[in-house]
């Protein structure tokens, strides 16, 4: 496929992409939102290494955070496998395999709004 060729997806593995985006997101966001810890563990500060590390005692992840947290990873997982494994990737070959993987991961990119100043 020439570089400036765009492949056509097909669709269950372009919505398998883009539902890896939204879960990827959504594991993020949440892993951002909890304690550091995952078990309740005392705070601590160690500035005698290269760099200070300080951390805030935590309480650690509820029941229901971290089944939450597995969940998102479990679907992440699957959507991956989905996605690497799509008979599509079988009509390539060597560098067009990479180049397309690597425009599949960014249709959601060209599927946002335009930005204005582009007009």
């Amino acid at each position: 496929m020439p570089p400036s060729a765009s492949p056509d997806f097909p669709s269950d593995l372009l919505a398998a992409q883009e539902e890896l985006h939204q879960v990827r997101s959504e594991l993020l966001a949440l892993l951002k939102r909890l304690p550091w810890s995952v078990a309740p563990l005392d705070g601590f500060s160690d500035t005698g290494g290269w760099r200070s590390v300080e951390r805030p005692a935590s309480p650690g992840w509820t029941p229901d955070e971290q089944a939450e947290v597995e969940k998102l990873r479990a679907r992440e997982r699957e959507l991956a496998v989905i996605v690497t494994c799509h008979q599509y990737w079988e009509q390539l070959s060597g560098p067009d395999v990479v180049t397309a993987r690597a425009r599949l991961k960014h249709t959601h990119d060209s599927t946002e709004a335009p930005d204005p100043a582009d007009h």
